[in-house]
């Protein structure tokens, strides 16, 4: 693989790199293991869309959220900008039964969708992907296409996990080239106030791994080594929060 720049993550990287047939992220086609099961329940612990509610999937990836959540929500949208994604989530959505999932390419930073016309956006694991002005203008996007009160799922690794900390410097992991710019905890309120987003949830959650979670559960509150996972829930209103 060839050095990649600064700025060099892109579509074509996502086509090349993750969601191509020789991929190491293949595994994460079975939406049934114990990984994807784990990333449904956590971001579900968030806010569980209801019934009538229109539900936006940024970075839709394999399209997890998306099957999880058409049984339970009025629609899905699964959008994602490398076309192999969308690809393989409309090759997948043959399996399942549900009507009311529809697939968009496109940039997060603009949809191109009707504004005010989701309850929810769901961006699990796609932060730590974008570089700090793409994540700005994404979370501008997410406030026009957010109806008044509407709600904003974040799920995003924390830097400052252990793993994350080995994995950066490739030791014991290899170092995810995608994660290009994690996001903190206070960058991620700061800015979301900035943009009148009132915070319902924010808090840190702990791994899937058996073992490890019991430990974390009991320490990240004091030692933020422990802290696999950051989880906000915010919702659109009309003034600024400071």
């Amino acid at each position: 693989m060839k050095e990649l720049k600064k700025e060099e993550i892109d579509s074509e990287y996502y086509n090349e790199h993750i969601f191509s047939a020789d991929s190491r992220f293949d595994f994460m086609k079975d939406l049934k293991s114990p990984f994807q099961k784990y990333r449904v329940q956590k971001v579900l612990q968030i806010y569980t869309p209801k019934k009538n509610e229109a539900v936006l999937d940024l970075g839709c990836g394999w399209g997890t959220f998306c099957f999880a959540l058409a049984p339970i929500c009025k629609h899905v949208t699964g959008l994602d900008y490398s076309r192999n994604s969308i690809k393989l989530c409309k090759k997948l959505s043959k399996k399942y039964p549900y009507k009311n999932i529809d697939f968009v390419l496109a940039d997060a930073r603009n949809t191109g969708l009707k504004s005010e016309s989701y309850d929810v956006i769901i961006s699990a694991d796609l932060f730590e992907h974008l570089y700090p002005q793409m994540f700005e203008e994404t979370l501008d996007e997410c406030r026009r296409l957010l109806k008044k009160g509407g709600k904003l799922v974040i799920w995003t690794p924390h830097r400052g996990y252990i793993l994350e900390i080995l994995k950066n410097n490739n030791i014991i992991l290899k170092k995810d080239l995608s994660h290009v710019d994690y996001k903190s905890m206070p960058r991620l309120l700061d800015t979301l106030g900035k943009r009148h987003f009132q915070i319902r949830k924010s808090y840190y959650a702990e791994s899937h791994v058996p073992i490890a979670l019991t430990i974390e559960k009991i320490l990240l509150p004091f030692l933020p080594l422990m802290r696999r996972r950051i989880a906000i829930l915010a919702e659109k209103t009309d003034q600024k929060v400071n």
